[in-house]
């Protein structure tokens, strides 16, 4: 992977720092002269042999971690529990304690969708991320930085590092963290929104391509349009390195969140 594309795994695929302040999940895979692929996969052992078997009594590990799996394929998509159950062998009551199990030691986070108790038009189901993007892309079978460059997952992989630098900039700011999605039944969507203030939101679109296509604010400008009594500040984050003041919203590269972090943690 070139030097300058965003590098999806700041803190676990790669020893690349990314801008800002973003303390890292996996600190020994920076300050220690240790591969990343593996230092990972003994992690992932040691969470499933101690960790797990701690919180509940799995009897079959490499199931639990099929799920796992499953669920790294499912970052950035709405968390569909019988789906995940009927994939992985289990019931969907299972399913849905293994996901608590995963959420309490901090493997993945669920992104509350933000709506209105009069509409009934809006998507009332959350969406899936890993606390840590490097090892969401580890189990689908990425071990090295330029394999994600043409990997199928590279969307959804460069979103859920996206999202992580939102709630991480709000976290070490001291604000508890407040990160929410915007879609209706009819696919129209904001992939982050956060209220700054009240109704003033920050609504940030994720794309993880090098250029902007001219349909890339399509679901900012329908939102602003369709939510008149709420100010939605709109941006758009990119996987290349153009920073641009757009008349439908202000474009950031990957390299440089600066702008949009000030504006989430300003009191």
């Amino acid at each position: 992977m070139r030097e300058n594309r965003p590098q999806l795994f700041p803190s676990a695929l790669t020893k690349f720092k990314i801008q800002g302040p973003t303390p890292e999940v996996f600190p020994p895979v920076h300050d220690r002269p240790v591969e990343a692929s593996v230092w990972i996969q003994d992690y992932v052992g040691t969470y499933l042999e101690r960790d797990v078997r701690q919180i509940l009594n799995i009897q079959d590990l490499a199931t639990f971690q099929r799920f796992i799996q499953l669920c790294a394929g499912r970052v950035g998509q709405l968390v569909n529990l019988s789906s995940l159950a009927s994939d992985t062998g289990i019931s969907r009551i299972t399913a849905d304690s293994w996901l608590s199990v995963l959420q309490a030691s901090h493997l993945v986070f669920l992104v509350r969708p933000w709506f209105t108790n009069t509409s009934k038009r809006f998507i009332k189901t959350p969406k899936l991320y890993f606390c840590d993007p490097g090892l969401a892309a580890w189990f689908l079978g990425v071990r090295k930085a330029g394999h994600v460059t043409a990997h199928p997952q590279r969307g959804a992989l460069f979103e859920n590092w996206v999202m992580t630098e939102l709630l991480k900039a709000q976290a070490n700011a001291g604000q508890w963290p407040a990160l929410y999605f915007l879609r209706d039944h009819e696919g129209h969507e904001i992939d982050a929104l956060i209220e700054t203030a009240p109704d003033v939101f920050q609504a940030v679109e994720i794309k993880s391509g090098e250029t902007i296509a001219s349909d890339s604010f399509d679901g900012l400008s329908f939102w602003r349009n369709k939510l008149p009594d709420k100010t939605l500040v709109p941006w758009l984050v990119h996987g290349g390195l153009a920073r641009q003041q757009r008349e439908k919203a202000t474009v950031l590269p990957w390299n440089d969140l600066g702008p949009l972090r000030d504006r989430l943690t300003a009191t």
